[in-house]
């Protein structure tokens, strides 16, 4: 890898992983700015069942892509790279270096291989037809319409995730190849980095039981204050944004679809499934090194020591 290439941290892991704190720790260690490759926490008034860091946490790090979207407004990958190039330019202006900071894996690759979107047609007409199929057939018919095309890339697109099933579709009807096939092809591009990608994880026993005391304090903290003073405010499940894990179990509830009980309890297995889903993504990518606090005793000093030899040897700081 050329070594005059700008540099460039990743810090990654599953949720409830323990990422924020850590990610804080780093940029103060090595003069570090972080932008958040979160596709939740960029909306504004959704604090709690994002696990936003808080101003007051944040220990004069500046943060990027935190609070800049209203929920009602379109966020996406084309969208967060190009922000993310801009903030990183303002980084890499001020002598510092950004770190990547989040769970979304695809967000994270965009960057990293700087995956390329020009191909995005701007007749919109199928997009909406198969928009209107999912709302009359159901998001697992428009599943199987994928599966028949592109069995491979239902492996890594969850089904409630409407979205992305539309824009696969679309891909294919658009340019006659397989979104699987073009990400791959992306995906074994030579970053323009010099980069470390880090991914922190536990023991998953460990883990899942973080993930259900975080659900826990959610809900101590006003996660049902927090969906329903939005729910009110005209905010509905038909927006991306309140498709996001701890609003769209929340929103069932108040829809009288089931009772609390129940909401939390499909929250908590649905995060579960999704933290399974994220560590399934970072196994398949490349040049990853592994944090696993286990190994580490859970020693944060010592997971930071470790995080900082590695980007000595790397001469990335």
């Amino acid at each position: 890898m050329d070594k005059g290439n700008k540099p460039l941290i990743i810090l990654t892991g599953p949720t409830a992983v323990g990422k924020t704190a850590l990610s804080i720790r780093l940029a103060k260690a090595i003069n570090g700015e972080i932008i958040s490759a979160d596709s939740m926490q960029v909306y504004k008034k959704m604090d709690i069942g994002t696990a936003k860091i808080m101003p007051t946490d944040m220990q004069g790090v500046k943060h990027y892509l935190i609070d800049e979207f209203m929920p009602d407004e379109d966020f996406n990958v084309v969208k967060f790279k190009q922000l993310a190039l801009t903030y990183m330019n303002e980084i890499y202006a001020k002598g510092k270096i950004p770190i990547l900071v989040g769970g979304t894996g695809f967000y994270i690759q965009a960057i990293l291989n700087d995956i390329d979107f020009t191909q995005t047609v701007d007749d919109t007409s199928y997009r909406e037809h198969l928009q209107q199929v999912a709302d009359e057939k159901g998001a697992e018919f428009l599943y199987e319409q994928l599966r028949e095309v592109d069995e491979e890339a239902t492996k890594t697109i969850h089904q409630n995730n409407v979205k992305r099933v539309i824009r696969a579709l679309e891909y294919y009807h658009q340019t006659g190849k397989k979104i699987s096939e073009h990400n791959e092809e992306q995906k074994q591009k030579e970053s323009p980095y010099n980069f470390a990608y880090f991914v922190l994880n536990h023991d998953r026993s460990i883990l899942y039981d973080r993930i259900d005391k975080r659900i826990d304090i959610m809900m101590e903290q006003g996660l049902l204050d927090e969906v329903t003073s939005l729910y009110k405010k005209g905010y509905s499940k038909e927006l991306v944004s309140m498709q996001g894990l701890g609003y769209k179990e929340i929103l069932a509830y108040l829809e009288g679809e089931c009772t609390l009980e129940e909401a939390i309890y499909v929250l908590k297995r649905d995060t579960r499934h999704f933290a399974k889903r994220q560590l399934t993504w970072f196994k398949r990518e490349r040049d990853v090194i592994w944090l696993n606090k286990s190994e580490f005793e859970d020693n944060e000093d010592a997971i930071l020591e470790k995080m900082c030899e590695t980007l000595h040897e790397k001469k990335i700081m």
